[in-house]
């Protein structure tokens, strides 16, 4: 039954006129087996994405099965009782639609793209993989080399992916935040036809999933199709309460050194726990927003590049990173590539030093107005794109937040003053709740 009537979702700043870039309509309701739908309009072309999010990540995976979560992605392109292998996609493009698949920490999630009246058939095609699929051992040992060979190519080919998996795995000693999405290799080399079972068995229900439609659709028509294709899934109700590892006090800083010869310009970064989104409570996540864009978000402009760059020539390049969207505590990153000449220590002591003077003299007024106006012209232009429109709250719903916490984001990134980004800055730059690490291509050399 529809559990709440239109939510209308106005990005109304000063000197901003209303119109369809600035409004959403989000209906939303619960089927009687427990899946959520979110059903957002969007009239402009007669289009739709169709997405199906499961409340399960790499971060929920059974301890030694690492990478069962974006395997199994990879598995429901397999056969059900009604498609064939690889059937999934080539019918999504000869509607002349487009289709795909993602996996992070905290959700997997599927999509399509297409006109808006092919939305009866892309809801038959997923609702069936949602509770038909049939995998064979072959399915297994073919896909299991894919996830390999992308494991390859993406992280043990790449010197910097392998050293963002060494930090993560110091920052996080018992949250599953540190075990890479991907999966450590030598699990994911054992990974097996009853792994992936298991887990599709448990996690892909209707009841552990939320549909969101954006597009050219009547949420009327929307929740006939959602009852019809979706409804009729049982629920499992074997379903776990969502629970996962909490990390233990971080008590010291913790360090590493990396080395890997393919490195091609030694660097040193850090990356702090910090929090996240939290439903109902923002405010600090928008504040660190500010104050990655204010200490690294401009080569030009920011802190950390006129202290470092321009003043001082002690970086090539400096950066700050916060990514606000996670259910549980997230990091805020901070790197320097040292200029020529410059060593790793005195490229981390300038860092520090840049760091200690902006918390005394605090944030230019001109510099956080600019960054606001970017920040309000970023929310206008994502209402551009349905498939961005989409994936907001489908991320957002699956990680703990709420449809009014997605429509409160805007306003609450306009609110934020210097005080709560100083306020935010100074709880975060604790080094007791820090890994620095050293990538370099021979250690050796930080002793000549």
């Amino acid at each position: 039954m529809m559990r709440s009537i239109v939510l209308t979702a106005v990005l109304a700043m000063a000197g901003w006129s209303a119109n369809p870039l600035q409004a959403q309509e989000v209906t939303t309701f619960t089927l009687d087996n427990g899946m959520d739908v979110v059903v957002i309009e969007d009239h402009r072309a007669p289009v739709v994405v169709h997405m199906v999010w499961y409340r399960i990540g790499s971060a929920d995976e059974p301890v030694g099965a690492s990478g069962v979560a974006h395997f199994l992605e990879h598995l429901l392109f397999k056969a059900t009782d009604t498609l064939e292998s690889g059937e999934f996609s080539a019918t999504v493009a000869a509607n002349g639609g487009t289709d795909n698949a993602f996996t992070s920490y905290d959700y997997t999630a599927y999509f399509q793209r297409v006109a808006a009246d092919r939305l009866p058939l892309m809801m038959q095609m997923e609702s069936d993989r949602m509770n038909n699929l049939r995998l064979t051992e072959a399915d297994i040992e073919t896909e299991r080399q894919v996830i390999l060979e992308e494991r390859n190519q993406r992280t043990e080919n790449r010197p910097g992916a392998l050293a963002r998996e060494q930090i993560r795995a110091a920052q996080y000693l018992n949250h599953r935040y540190g075990v890479p999405i991907i999966g450590w290799k030598h699990e994911m080399e054992d990974l097996s036809l009853e792994d992936a079972v298991d887990f599709y068995d448990l996690y892909y229900s209707p009841n552990n999933a939320i549909l969101v439609v954006a597009g050219d659709v009547q949420p009327d028509e929307v929740f006939t199709l959602a009852e019809q294709y979706y409804g009729v899934i049982p629920a499992e109700p074997e379903l776990p309460e969502r629970l996962r590892p909490e990390e233990p006090p971080q008590r010291a800083a913790r360090r590493l050194v990396f080395e890997d010869p393919r490195v091609s310009q030694d660097y040193v970064t850090r990356s702090y726990l910090a929090p996240e989104r939290d439903s109902g409570a923002q405010e600090t996540a928008a504040a660190l927003v500010y104050l990655s864009e204010i200490l690294g978000g401009s080569s030009f402009t920011s802190v950390l590049s006129v202290k470092l760059t321009f003043d001082s020539e002690i970086a090539l390049f400096s950066g700050a990173g916060y990514d606000a969207d996670s259910l549980d505590d997230t990091t805020f990153l901070l790197s320097v590539v040292p200029a020529e000449g410059v060593s790793l220590q005195q490229a981390e002591d300038a860092m520090d030093a840049a760091l200690a003077e902006f918390l005394e003299e605090g944030i230019d007024p001109a510099q956080l107005e600019r960054i606001r106006t970017q920040l309000r012209a970023s929310e206008v232009y994502a209402l551009d794109s349905i498939d961005g429109i989409a994936r907001r709250y489908g991320s957002a719903l699956t990680q703990g937040l709420t449809v009014q916490d997605v429509q409160d984001w805007p306003d609450i990134l306009q609110a934020v003053t210097a005080d709560d980004i100083m306020t935010a800055a100074r709880d975060l730059f604790d080094l007791d709740q820090s890994v620095t690490a050293w990538v370099v291509s021979d250690r050796q050399e930080l002793t000549q």
